[in-house]
C-alpha cells in the first residue's frame, strides 16, 4: 500500500512541476514531511542536498526519498512516478504546441507562464531556504554563494566544495 501511496504523491508532483523541480519543492515539502510525516525537516534537508550535489538532474532527490522509504522499490516506484508522467505529458503538450504554431492566442500564453514558472521557481527556493539557513554561518555561505555568482562565473561545485569545507571546518 505504502508503494501505491508512493506512486500517487509523486505522479501528482511530476505533473505540478511547471517550470522544472524547483517549482514543487514546496509542495514536495509539504507533503513528505507535513502531511504523510514521511521525512522530517532535517531529512528532507539532507536528501535535497545530496541531490544537489550529486551529477545529473537534481530532482534524482525523489529517488533517494523513494529508498529512505520503501527501499529499492520505493526508489523504482519513486522514480517513475515522478518522471513518467512528466515526460508524457511534455510530449503531448510539445506536439499540440506545435500544432498551435499560428494561434494568435500562444504568444500570449507563453508570456503569461514564464512568470508563473519562476514564480514558482522563486518559491521553490524560499523553501529550502527556510530548511537550510539555520544559523549565522549558514546565511553567511548562502550570500557569499550568492554574491559570487551574481559576479563571476564559478563552476557550482567548486562552490559546493568550498562552502562544505567551511561549513565542516567552522563547526
Amino acid at each position: 500500500m505504502r508503494l501505491v501511496h508512493l506512486f500517487l504523491v509523486f505522479s501528482l508532483l511530476s505533473i505540478l512541476a511547471v517550470g522544472g523541480g524547483t517549482a514543487v519543492l514546496p509542495e514536495m515539502q509539504k507533503m513528505t514531511v507535513h502531511t504523510y510525516g514521511w521525512l522530517t525537516d532535517a531529512q528532507f534537508r539532507s536528501i535535497y542536498s545530496i541531490g544537489q550535489v550529486a551529477p545529473g538532474p537534481n530532482m534524482l532527490m525523489v529517488l533517494l526519498i523513494g529508498y529512505h522509504l520503501a527501499g529499492w522499490a520505493g526508489m523504482t516506484v519513486a522514480g517513475i512516478g515522478f518522471f513518467l508522467p512528466d515526460c508524457v505529458l511534455t510530449l503531448f503538450a510539445n506536439r499540440w504546441w506545435v500544432h498551435l504554431g499560428s494561434w494568435p492566442w500562444r504568444l500570449s500564453i507563453q508570456r503569461g507562464l514564464a512568470p508563473v514558472a519562476i514564480g514558482l521557481m522563486v518559491s521553490g527556493t524560499y523553501a529550502i531556504g527556510r530548511l537550510s539557513i539555520i544559523n549565522p554561518l549558514t546565511l553567511m555561505i548562502g550570500l557569499v554563494v550568492f554574491a559570487v555568482l551574481l559576479w563571476r562565473h564559478v563552476n557550482p561545485g567548486i562552490l559546493v566544495l568550498i562552502g562544505g569545507t567551511v561549513y565542516m571546518l567552522l563547526t
